[in-house]
This record gives C-alpha cells, structure tokens and sequence, in this order.
C-alpha cells in the first residue's frame, strides 16, 4: 500500500492557503466597500494590496529554490 501522508499534507497545505486567500479577498472587497468614495480610505486599500504583493512575492522569492544549470 503506498503512503498517502505527503500527498495529504500537500493538500491540507493548499486547503489552507486557498482559505487564506479568500479570506484576504473577501476582507479587501469589505474595506473597498467601507472606503466608498473617500480618496483617503480608498488609498489606504490601495497601500495594504501593495504591501500584501510585496510580502507575498518575497515570502515565495524567499521559499523558491534557485535553478540548478
């Protein structure tokens, strides 16, 4: 019988992120919808989305090895 713990793991893995993520989505439609048309709140969002890609893109910079020639 093969071992599922490693395929498991990876799924409970992605489970969680995919939850994450929804759960940032969700919370940044909320703050767009709460900003309304006032510039201040709406860049507030807009500097909370660049620094969630910021730390996003290092965290997977960070966890990516380099490529092997």
């Amino acid at each position: 019988m093969t071992d599922l713990t490693a395929l498991q793991q990876a799924v409970a893995n992605e489970t969680t992120v995919e939850q994450s993520l929804i759960t940032l989505f969700n919370g940044l439609a909320q703050q767009l919808k709460d900003a309304g048309s006032d510039p201040v709140a709406i860049q507030a969002v807009v500097d909370q989305l660049n620094q969630n890609a910021a730390n996003m893109a290092a965290a997977i910079t960070a966890n990516t090895p380099a490529a092997t020639v």
